[in-house]
């Protein structure tokens, strides 16, 4: 593997090419809503990537006022530090009428489901498509076919006006969402409850979604979480036994479920089983609802898709009420229940190599000007956080632009009882590169106005998956800096003891949920717990975040870095000159050809692809 700089002229041929705009787009049955799209459309084209093999994507920011950046979802980017699409981390914003050449790697371990998606403000609502990396041989487990299952969510509202009213004071929410599509495709509410004025086949946007299968079949369906807010649960009428294959880029031993579950950035890959053809003509049917609800929101939201065997059937329309019956609590799907499939290949750490446990107090508050923002241990983090990427400050001052490690280490930092993990003065934290750590997201009651309320947060790492090692269940009471009369929080020790009488096996991930176990306690009240594992020896700046774009917007996001300046500048400072600048020389547009870093000079996989 050899590294340069390369000149990406006219001769230069881009894997792929995503053109971001502004459209008006109709969604859900609805009117039109000016949306960020990719291609002209929501969502964006599939896109496969095949293991040791360089792929570039070209993103091109058409939109004549709005920055961009395309994040690859579950996508270490342990090799191309500018390429993980976190603006004012690790790269700057695609201006306007510019383009950006990423560059991915992905190896044979990383074979799954992923996707991507814009990472400024709220543009992943409709700016986001599949993103799968094949097996490099033959996949552990058989099937015949395999279908992509992509939920995302529907606002009337538009992204400038969600974003405006979460920064505003007095506050004012986005709203509930309005429709959870199906790639795309759904009804809203609204339109749901027109069902007996409304034809429903009329348009194509007034269809429900669809997904054909043929009888007698095996299919790998891959389920992405690709929603703003909702928490969504979904069942197949008439086909129950859904086996879980595949987390987030991790094959598990079998485990079967009988409905499905995400949060927002969460993929799970299953094998879905057919109807033979006696069992359809037996019962009559050439189709069955999938039912979708959202849980955990002051509004619980249904929606349908079909599973067609006859691609001629026209869709039914909606039923009027629900043909399955899906649970109420979601704190205990499959949790400690997910194993690899090959424990040996990515070991986890085990607890005696921990060097620290970080509690991050997930905290609902106000800030001194009185907006309402969600923090970590009392630090809150935006867009607007850091003049310039810390990753550019990095490379252009070198140790001097890090988090102080003692500082964020101590014990008497903002008069706090306990190490809060991070350097105040440069708002990030750092890790040591071979360090061990447990991350413990410790959900609390809300302090505005003192009303305990408690939420759920998908939280997602970037950089490096780590180790679920487990959450706070209803009637487990733990403790770790209290002692709590309900789900609390964190005990190590507890944990360990459980994960042992399990003979459980954690597996690794990126995204994980945090349940809440009520909707209100006392303010600022443990309220339960998700921990992980992680070796952080992938040294950069990395994001960690919870992954609801609300949240996020308000302020529910972190920097990472791992390692001293020297284990992070990777590209030698003066070849990565054209990363450092906005509008730098890196960023290709109408007037000059990017001049970009090429980790790998052209290599191509085993097959000369």
């Amino acid at each position: 593997m050899s590294s340069k700089p390369t000149l990406h002229d006219a001769n230069f041929q881009p894997d792929f090419i995503l053109r971001v705009t502004e459209e008006d787009v109709p969604f859900a049955c609805e009117g039109l809503r000016k949306s960020v799209v990719i291609n002209g459309t929501s969502l964006g084209p599939e896109l496969r990537l095949r293991p040791n093999s360089t792929t570039w994507v070209r993103v091109y920011n058409d939109m004549d006022h709005l920055n961009t950046t395309i994040h690859w979802h579950g996508l270490a980017q342990r090799v191309a530090p500018f390429s993980d699409g976190t603006p004012l981390a690790s790269q700057w914003p695609i201006p306007p009428r510019y383009f950006f050449d990423y560059q991915l790697f992905v190896e044979p371990d990383d074979a799954g489901t992923y996707f991507y998606h814009a990472h400024i403000g709220m543009q992943a609502i409709t700016a986001a498509g599949a993103l799968i990396v094949e097996d490099n041989d033959e996949p552990p487990y058989q099937y015949d076919d395999e279908r992509t299952i992509i939920f995302s969510d529907f606002f009337n509202k538009t992204d400038d006006e969600m974003e405006q009213g979460l920064l505003a004071v007095p506050f004012k929410w986005t709203g509930e969402t309005n429709a959870v599509l199906l790639n795309g495709k759904g009804i809203s509410k609204l339109r749901q409850g027109l069902n007996g004025t409304l034809d429903f086949n009329s348009t194509e946007i007034c269809q429900l979604p669809v997904i054909d299968v043929d009888p007698g079949k095996t299919y790998r369906f891959r389920f992405i979480g690709s929603t703003a807010l909702s928490h969504v649960l979904a069942g197949f009428e008439g086909h129950p036994d859904l086996e879980i294959i595949n987390i987030e880029g991790h094959y598990t031993k079998p485990y079967t479920v009988q409905h499905m579950q995400l949060g927002s950035g969460e993929r799970f890959d299953i094998l879905f089983r057919t109807k033979s053809w006696a069992e359809l003509l037996a019962e009559g049917r050439d189709s069955y609802f999938i039912q979708f609800e959202t849980r955990d929101r002051p509004e619980s939201i249904t929606g349908f898709g079909i599973i067609r065997y006859n691609p001629m059937a026209i869709p039914p329309t909606p039923p009027s009420s629900g043909v399955i019956t899906l649970p109420k609590d979601i704190y205990d799907w499959a949790e400690y229940s997910l194993e690899p499939l090959y424990p040996d290949y990515q070991p986890c750490p085990s607890a005696s190599e921990v060097t620290r446990r970080i509690v991050l107090n997930t905290t609902q508050m106000n800030d001194i000007s009185r907006r309402i923002i969600w923090s970590f241990n009392n630090l809150t983090w935006s867009e607007a956080t850091f003049q310039s990427p810390l990753l550019v400050d990095v490379y252009k001052r070198g140790e001097a632009a890090l988090p102080s490690y003692s500082i964020a280490t101590s014990e008497f930092q903002l008069n706090a009882t306990y190490p809060q993990g991070y350097d105040p003065n440069v708002k990030a934290f750092p890790v040591r590169n071979g360090e061990v750590i447990e991350i413990i997201f410790q959900n609390t009651g809300s302090l505005v106005n003192f009303n305990g309320g408690v939420d759920v947060h998908p939280f997602h790492i970037h950089g490096k998956h780590y180790c679920d090692i487990g959450s706070c269940e209803r009637g487990i009471y733990m403790s770790y800096l209290v002692h709590s009369s309900g789900p609390g929080a964190y005990d190590w020790e507890e944990n360990e003891k459980k994960i042992a009488s399990l003979n459980w096996t954690p597996i690794q991930r990126d995204t994980a949920m945090l349940y809440r176990y009520e909707t209100r306690t006392t303010a600022g009240a443990p309220a339960g717990w998700r921990a992980v594992r992680i070796k952080m020896d992938q040294p950069g700046v990395w994001m960690v975040h919870c992954h609801v774009l609300q949240h996020m917007v308000m302020g529910m996001q972190m920097v990472w870095t791992v390692g001293s300046a020297e284990d992070i500048l990777k590209i030698p400072t003066e070849l990565a000159a054209g990363y450092l600048e906005y509008g730098g020389s890196s960023y290709g547009n109408e007037t000059y050809s990017p001049v970009v870093w090429d980790e790998f000079d052209g290599e191509k996989d085993k097959d000369g692809h």
